[in-house]
This record gives C-alpha cells, sequence and structure tokens, in this order.
C-alpha cells in the first residue's frame, strides 16, 4: 500500500510539472536569454531587436542562431531582466526593483502614458488601494499607434470612456505569465468583456493578440505586464463579422454555400485567413464558378483558409505549418512587419480579433490541391507535361466528374529532341502518362498493372525505397485533387512492346551474347511471360573472342550455361529503384550473387559501370553493361576454358582448381501456367504412375512421356478468365471461346518438351462440344494385353480419329464418372 501510495503521488508530481511546464514558455525563454547574457554580470538577460524597428524580442533558439526575426537582422540588446535595476559603478543589474502599487509600478516600468491616463481618468485611486490585479498595460508606443480618432474620443471623455478603456486591461486577481495558459479566457473589470489569452510556445504570450513586452512585474496589490498595443472591446464572432464586412461578400457566398459559415459562430479558437472581393475576381475564369458549383469543392476551399488554432501576428517570428480544418496545411509566416501564407505576402489587415478567433484579411484565394482539378495539380516543375497535355487537346477529355491518375514527369525529363516529335506520337507518349482511375500513392502494390487512357498497360514495381512504374521512379510531390492524384517522375515511361528476346534480337549490339544464349538453348527462356533483370554484355565485352574459342564455349554447355545464368536474376529491378549508395544484393539463376548499387545515377554492377539501364520488356528489364558478368568464387578446371575466360575477364581473378566441374542447371526454373476449361482433358492419366502431358506451342504435335514424380509439385490457382482459341479436331480447326481457370504450376525435374497446336478458322462451341463428345473414349483407352503405353505415333492416330493397332479396353478412366474437362498448358 505504501508503495502505490508513493507511486500516485509521484505521478501526481510529474503531471503537475508537466502542466505547470507547458504553460511556462515565457520563463523558460527569459532563463534562456539570462544564460546567453551571462557574462554580461548578474540580472541581465539577451533580447535580439529587429533593426529598423523598436521591436523586441526574447528570443528562441533558432532565431538566435540564425540571428534574425521574420527574415530581418536582428541585433543584440542586452537589458536588466524584468524585477532588477542597474546600479552605478557596478556590472550587471545587481538591484532589486522597489516593490510599489500599481499605480507605482507603471512608472517603474516605463509605462508612463497608461499611469498618466490612470490619474486623470481617476483610476489611480483603485490602483493605489487594497485588491489583487492584473493590469496589461499599453506601453508609451503602444498609445502612440492607436489609431487617432479612437485616441481623441478617449482623451476627450477621461471619466467614462478612457475609465472603460483602462478597466478593460484589468483582471481583478494576480495573474503572472506562468498562469497565463494558451487558449485561457479571462474576464476583465469592464463590463466582463472577454480577454483571450495564448502563450505560445516559442515564448510569446498574448492578451487580444497584444504581445506581452515586459512580464511579470510584481506589486504589492497585483502583477503588470506591459502589452505592445492598446487593447480594443471584443463581441462579435468571425461569423457576425464577415456577415457585416462589404469586403467580403464572395467569402459569405462560398461560406453560406458549404455550411461551414455556422461553424465559424461557434465557441472555439480559430484563425480565418478571409480572402477579400478582390482576390476572389483575380481567380481566372470559370474557376470559381466550377468551385462554387460543387459543394465538396467550396467546402474544402473555405475550410483551407481556417486554423483550429489561434495565431496571433506577434507571436509569428518564423515560418511554421499549421493544419486546416480542411486536413491539409500552410505554412505561416512573416517578412518584416507582413504575414506570409506559403511564402506570400498576402495579409493586407492581420488582427481582427473576435470572441472566438481572429481574422487577417488577406488579397489571394488560397485553393487547396482537393478543390482543383487533377490537371491544376502540376507545380513549377511539371509545367512541360501540363503545358503539353493542353497544347495537345487531352486536357479536355479530363472530365470534372472522372477519376484519373496523372505521372508527370519533371521538366528535364523532356529532351529537345521529344519536344521536336509529330504531335501525334507525342500524343500518344502523353496518353501513356494518364491512368483511367484513381490511384493513390498507398493504393500501389508490386506487380499491379494500370490501364492508360491509350489502352496500355504498364506495371508497379516497388521497392525498399522507390515506386516505380515501368523504367521511371516517382520523386516526392503527389498530390490529390477533386478528380484524381498526380504523382511526379524523374524520366518519361517508355511501356515495354518486346520480350528480352525479340530486344536483342533487334539490336545488332548484342548480337554475340544471343548467339550464345542460343547455343545454350536459352533464348526460349527469354522469349516467356515472366519477370527477368537481363544484364547484357555488347559486343564489346567478346572483343578478341575467336570462332574457335566460341566452338569450346558451345561445346561445354554447362559451363556455357553458368555463365549466361549469372547474368539473369529474379524479378524486375529497375537502376533508379535502388537506394542511392547502398549495395544492392541479387542471387542469380546461376545461384552466385550480383552486387549493385547507384552512384551519380549510374547503376554499377559488380563495380562495373551499366552504360545503360532501364531497357524495359514485356517480361523483364536489360541493363547494358560493356564487360562480361562472371562468379568470383566460380572455378575453372578446364586449361582451354580458363585462357578464353581471360581473354574476356581481366577485371577480377579467375579461379583454378584443376577438373572442378561447372553444376548442370536444368531448364525447370520457370513457371508454367496450366489453364484448365470446362470441356475435355488433354491431359490423360494412362496408369497411377505414368501421366500423358500435352503443352501446346507453334507447330507439328509432338508427344512425351513423363513419369510421376517428374511432374507438378505446386498447383496456385487464378481467377476465371475468359480466354479464346484454337483447337484441331479430326484435323480441322475449331474456334473456341470459354472460361477458364488459371493455375500456376512449378514443375520440377527434367526438361520437358512441349507441342502447341494452332489454325486458323472458327466454328462454335457447340460444334466442339459435339465433336468431343463422339471422341471422348477414343482418348481415354488403356491398351490391354502386355501392358504396353501408347506409342507417339499410336496417339496421334486417337486424337485423330483413327482406330488404334491394339484392341482397347474401355472400362478403365481415370477422370471419372461423366466430368469432362480439357486443360491446356500454356507458359507464364
Amino acid at each position: 500500500m505504501k508503495i502505490f501510495f508513493l507511486f500516485t503521488f509521484s505521478t501526481f508530481l510529474l503531471s503537475a510539472f508537466e502542466q505547470a511546464a507547458a504553460s511556462a514558455h515565457y520563463d523558460k525563454i527569459l532563463t534562456h536569454s539570462r544564460i546567453r547574457a551571462r557574462d554580461q554580470g548578474p540580472n541581465v538577460c539577451a533580447l535580439q531587436q529587429v533593426m529598423g524597428t523598436k521591436k523586441k524580442y526574447f528570443s528562441t533558439c533558432r532565431n538566435w542562431y540564425q540571428g534574425a526575426i521574420c527574415g530581418k537582422k536582428a541585433t543584440v540588446l542586452y537589458e536588466c531582466c524584468p524585477g532588477y535595476l542597474k546600479m552605478d559603478g557596478t556590472r550587471g543589474c545587481p538591484a532589486v526593483a522597489p516593490i510599489d502599487h500599481v499605480y507605482g509600478t507603471l512608472g517603474i516600468v516605463g509605462a508612463t502614458s497608461t499611469q498618466q491616463y490612470s490619474d486623470i481618468s481617476r483610476l489611480r485611486e483603485e490602483i493605489e488601494g487594497r485588491g489583487s490585479f492584473t493590469f496589461f498595460a499599453p506601453s508609451n508606443e503602444a498609445w502612440e499607434q492607436l489609431n487617432s480618432e479612437i485616441h481623441k474620443n478617449l482623451v476627450d471623455n477621461v471619466n467614462i470612456e478612457l475609465y472603460n478603456a483602462l478597466h478593460h486591461h484589468m483582471v481583478n486577481k494576480r495573474m503572472l505569465t506562468k498562469d497565463l495558459k494558451n487558449g485561457m479566457t479571462l474576464v476583465s473589470m469592464y463590463n466582463d468583456q472577454k480577454l483571450l489569452v495564448n502563450h505560445y510556445p516559442n515564448g510569446v504570450v498574448t492578451v487580444n493578440c497584444a504581445r506581452i513586452i515586459h512580464g511579470n512585474q510584481i506589486a504589492t496589490n497585483g502583477v503588470v505586464h506591459v502589452i505592445d498595443r492598446v487593447l480594443t472591446a471584443v463581441g462579435n464572432t468571425i461569423q457576425d463579422f464577415i456577415e457585416v464586412e462589404d469586403d467580403l461578400s464572395s467569402l459569405r457566398a462560398a461560406a453560406i454555400t458549404s455550411d461551414v459559415l455556422d461553424t465559424l459562430g461557434r465557441p472555439g479558437h480559430y484563425t480565418l485567413f478571409a480572402p477579400t472581393n478582390e482576390a476572389f475576381e483575380r481567380l481566372p475564369r470559370g474557376v470559381l464558378e466550377r468551385i462554387m458549383g460543387d459543394k465538396v469543392a467550396s467546402e474544402a476551399l473555405v475550410k483551407f483558409h481556417i486554423l483550429n488554432t489561434l495565431q496571433c501576428s506577434e507571436a509569428i517570428t518564423g515560418g511554421a505549418v499549421y493544419e486546416t480544418l480542411e486536413g491539409n496545411t500552410v505554412e505561416v509566416g512573416c517578412d518584416g512587419e507582413s504575414l506570409t501564407v506559403n511564402g506570400v505576402k498576402m495579409v493586407k489587415r492581420k488582427d481582427i480579433v473576435t470572441s472566438n478567433g481572429v481574422i487577417h484579411l488577406i488579397d489571394e484565394v488560397l485553393i487547396p490541391d482537393s478543390a482543383k482539378q487533377v490537371i491544376e495539380l502540376g507545380g513549377a516543375q511539371q509545367t512541360t507535361f501540363t503545358d503539353l497535355v493542353a497544347q495537345l487537346g487531352l486536357a479536355s477529355s479530363l472530365r470534372p466528374e472522372g477519376q484519373y491518375t496523372l505521372l508527370a514527369p519533371l521538366n528535364g525529363a523532356f529532351s529537345d529532341d521529344t519536344l521536336r516529335m509529330d504531335q501525334r506520337l507525342l500524343k500518344t507518349i502523353l496518353q501513356n502518362h494518364i491512368i483511367k482511375v484513381k490511384v493513390g500513392l498507398n493504393e500501389l502494390y508490386n506487380g499491379q498493372e494500370l490501364e492508360t487512357i491509350g489502352g496500355k498497360l504498364l506495371r508497379v514495381f516497388v521497392y525498399r525505397t522507390a515506386v516505380c512504374i515501368e523504367n521511371s521512379c516517382m520523386v516526392r510531390g503527389s498530390k490529390e485533387g477533386r478528380n484524381g492524384f498526380i504523382h511526379i517522375f524523374r524520366q518519361i515511361i517508355n511501356p515495354a512492346e518486346k520480350t528480352l528476346h525479340e530486344m536483342l534480337r533487334n539490336d545488332k549490339r548484342f548480337s554475340v551474347f544471343l548467339s550464345l544464349v542460343k547455343a545454350a538453348d536459352l533464348d526460349d527462356v527469354l522469349s516467356r511471360p515472366g519477370e527477368w533483370t537481363l544484364f547484357v554484355p555488347t559486343n564489346d565485352a567478346f572483343k578478341g573472342l575467336t570462332d574457335d574459342d566460341k566452338d569450346i564455349l558451345i561445346r561445354d554447355k554447362n559451363a556455357l550455361r553458368n555463365i549466361l545464368l549469372y547474368h539473369l536474376t529474379q524479378g524486375v529491378f529497375i537502376g533508379s529503384g535502388f537506394e542511392p549508395g547502398v549495395t544492392n544484393i541479387l542471387k542469380t539463376i546461376q545461384g552466385g550473387k550480383l552486387y549493385l548499387k547507384t552512384v551519380n545515377d549510374t547503376l554499377l554492377v559488380n563495380e562495373l559501370k551499366s552504360r545503360e539501364s532501364d531497357l524495359m520488356a514485356t517480361n523483364g528489364v536489360i541493363h547494358v553493361i560493356d564487360k562480361l558478368l562472371y562468379p568470383a568464387d566460380l572455378p575453372v578446371g578446364n586449361d582451354q576454358l580458363l585462357t578464353i575466360l581471360k581473354k574476356l575477364i581481366k577485371y577480377i581473378q579467375i579461379k583454378f582448381v584443376r577438373d572442378s566441374t561447372f553444376k548442370e542447371i536444368p531448364l525447370t526454373f520457370y513457371k508454367i501456367n496450366i489453364i484448365e476449361s470446362n470441356v475435355q482433358p488433354i491431359i490423360r492419366k494412362e496408369d497411377p504412375s505414368v501421366t500423358q502431358l500435352t503443352k501446346l506451342i507453334e507447330g507439328e504435335p509432338e508427344f512425351k512421356i513423363v513419369r510421376e514424380g517428374e511432374t507438378v509439385t505446386k498447383v496456385i490457382h487464378g481467377e476465371p478468365i475468359i480466354k479464346t482459341y484454337t483447337k484441331i479436331i479430326d484435323g480441322r480447326p475449331v474456334e473456341v471461346t470459354e472460361k477458364k481457370v488459371t493455375e500456376e504450376r512449378i514443375i520440377q525435374g527434367p526438361e520437358i518438351k512441349y507441342t502447341r497446336i494452332t489454325a486458323g478458322g472458327s466454328d462454335n462451341e457447340e460444334k466442339l462440344k459435339k465433336l468431343l463428345e463422339e471422341e471422348v473414349t477414343k482418348v481415354t483407352k488403356f491398351i490391354e494385353g502386355d501392358g504396353h503405353l501408347l506409342e507417339d505415333e499410336e496417339i496421334k492416330r486417337l486424337l485423330q480419329g483413327e482406330a488404334p493397332v491394339r484392341k482397347a479396353q474401355p472400362t478403365r478412366r481415370t477422370q471419372g464418372g461423366t466430368a469432362r474437362r480439357r486443360t491446356r498448358l500454356a507458359n507464364h
């Protein structure tokens, strides 16, 4: 119990200290000022004064080390800290200021004008007498800056107007700065008028947006805080002000349309940046009408001008970011005496204090991204893209009620050659940068395909620190508009058109590498659908390779495959998708490791520079290199091969271990899709231990018997798809459209050879089913006798409807019942 009590009590103390600390920013900043001035003697504080003005601040560390306040150079002053005085012949401020009643204290702190007005208004007797008061006393400069007409009315009627005005600056209890908590509302001694207190993290304390410039001067009957302006009465809400201010009629209309005006009439601590009518008139033609006609957009527009915190101008000594009611942020700063919003001087009149916040009048309308059309989201770095979209007529196709995603390259991505292209080709390029749907950054995932308005499918690749679409990766700056997203890209997106094999075949630079690929029976791998990264050496990498050398390489197929497959890795890896300067380790199909990193936008592969990277193929990506890659830890056991490799590879020392051999790499590392339909199988089970597989590829029919244990080891079901294909039944081509279910099966074991049967012509589905019903028994028979399996020619005759050469026993079926399925093998 005792331990529990101690824990509870300590928690209470910590909570109390935290609350006290949270409201004592002024005192903390004052303490830092004393520390900065400790070399000047005791009780001296260091202040910063904005050059060319009389404004002085106990500064934050940020302002102190910048040597500036609101972007203006500030000089350092050393003064006695509040409550202390100098003494002749001594350093610093060793004397304590005399303590007096409130009236006398006004003189001590230099608020002599307030002291004088207290005297002539007959307030003096009250503030010299008994009580406990807090007096927010305007400085002499504050009285000088007061509107001359208001000043004259006060002085002309000292017994009522001036007396009431001074009472409005007083609270009937002592409140030190540590007691003045942010958001607090005090009741003044005049007609219970409200005083709104704000205590900011930078140490600034305001009362109705008047800044305390000298605080905590203790009096015998209270405390005096000197403020930088004369307080005026506050009675109206922000809503009340908008409803009666003629210069805010456009804002009033927008606030009514969006149902936001009532919010500004409720209790709170708001800051409204109110655009004037002139600001609305500056909007481009049609923009205001579109926003006002869209309630969602108009609500976003109005709320984007409202902060849920009260930000007085005197509290802003540097830039800070604040969240608006719309949900996005604005940066509020200052430039000398002017307030800035998002870096722009636009505040015409500041600190209109109301009972529920403060208003700053601005001469520009702030339009949030959420109220903009997607084409309007482009910034200064995407103007080339947005201008071209408009010039080529694509902007008109982006309907306000539609949903789009713009993939906007930076201006520097558009070369002079690109801009000089035929406009039809350029339009096609731009269409590849406009997605048909609205897709945010957090909705993108690896392997996703996005369809453009031009009908192209773009692939998404997600890496540890990058998101890329085809060959181009994103930079920061994604935005969401009313009808879409815009994402920023480093380069123009080039959708893939050809397979890896086709790209090698069409580029003479790769002719030697391609010939070796063909000799190693790997060209089919590079033609199949898949996701590969291929590092391709140019012909320069094979300089010095003679025909005899090439023949030696080709004869040792295991060695050749090991070398070539060290250039291939599973997955699509874009060069700009790698984190700069960080080494990325990729496992190759050969089994060795490649070490990749980007330095100064150049891709390095095993420290070799890629001469050209990110050449996109439909089944992967190519990075061009000018050296042959070879795993440093793989030994060579043949003298002839060692001699050849030393000719080609000089950047590493190749190991030699006599009689060592290269491991065999079977071509079973890529995947095969098996597409099933509810028609009739062409996978036939002859016996529990023997399975017949037929894969359809272009060419003449060819069949292979594959024993169980050498076939499918994993099946992954996909979604049903509609597929059209051609089958040959009774020697005739039949065009079929079917609903199919995909399965992805990984084949383990020796290479399997398949044949695809295709032909022209068409027929309807009913005819195909009829033919299959007639032929179904012909393709499911097991031949009796000595257990002899059907030979290839016999299988062909059965599929063509001819009689078998042996007597068939039709009683054994592996499919069971009357269910009929046709399975077609296809690559994936």
